[in-house]
């Protein structure tokens, strides 16, 4: 394996653009698939029956479909629709973001539900007790507590997510994995494994940290209960 292909000025930046894609595609699906799962979670343990096998339906039916195939769904319906298919990189990077925001909200739900359940009934009943409705209760008390609680759970999904992120490579977006194979196509097939070992390092290298940021807060949350 040829490492001095790495000093190459024009190699270099195109897999930090590659990890710059993954990266954009993690935190904005992230963020969209929190906006998504925290209504669908409040949703599930909502009184209303339909609100409630709505939720219940949506959570199941993403939870049971491979990613691959929403993918590829998302990829080839939105940009007919929204017409970015002539668009190399924001195309891509939006059907991305919105496929991976719509799966991954099916895990958040789940997740902020959990929350929610840790969060003792008694701080409901004591929002109720200061005249606030379900709503505000929920919004000025409970979900700040639930969050706290979360954040580590959140953080270990969106590790997880970070590492799906890769899986855009089969509709060929300029991800950190598709940039590598580019970059091998380009430089020859002997390079192939060179490039693949820098990219599983750098997700490596990612997960390791994140991983150790997560016991940090793990640690530190329960120091503070």
């Amino acid at each position: 394996m040829d490492f001095s292909l790495l000093q190459q000025a024009d190699i270099y930046q195109a897999l930090l653009k590659g990890l710059g894609f993954t990266l954009w595609v993690t935190v904005l699906a992230m963020i969209g698939g929190i906006l998504i799962g925290t209504p669908l979670a409040m949703m599930r343990l909502s009184n209303n029956a339909f609100a409630r096998n709505f939720s219940k339906i949506y959570v199941d039916c993403f939870r049971g479909i491979p990613l691959i195939q929403v993918i590829f769904i998302f990829y080839f319906l939105l940009p007919k629709v929204f017409e970015f298919q002539s668009d190399t990189y924001w195309g891509p990077l939006f059907s991305s973001v919105i496929t991976f925001a719509v799966f991954e909200a099916a895990f958040f739900a789940e997740i902020v539900r959990s929350g929610i359940q840790s969060v003792s009934r008694g701080q409901v009943f004591a929002g109720s007790a200061l005249g606030f409705t379900y709503g505000q209760s929920m919004r000025y008390v409970v979900l700040p507590q639930a969050f706290r609680n979360m954040i580590p759970v959140l953080l270990t999904q969106t590790i997880i997510l970070f590492q799906d992120v890769s899986l855009v490579y089969v509709i060929s977006a300029p991800d950190l994995l598709g940039k590598a194979d580019t970059l091998a196509n380009t430089y020859g097939s002997q390079t192939k494994p060179t490039f693949y070992l820098v990219v599983a390092i750098v997700y490596f290298c990612s997960s390791f940290f994140l991983s150790k940021l997560v016991k940090r807060l793990q640690e530190r949350i329960a120091i503070i209960r």
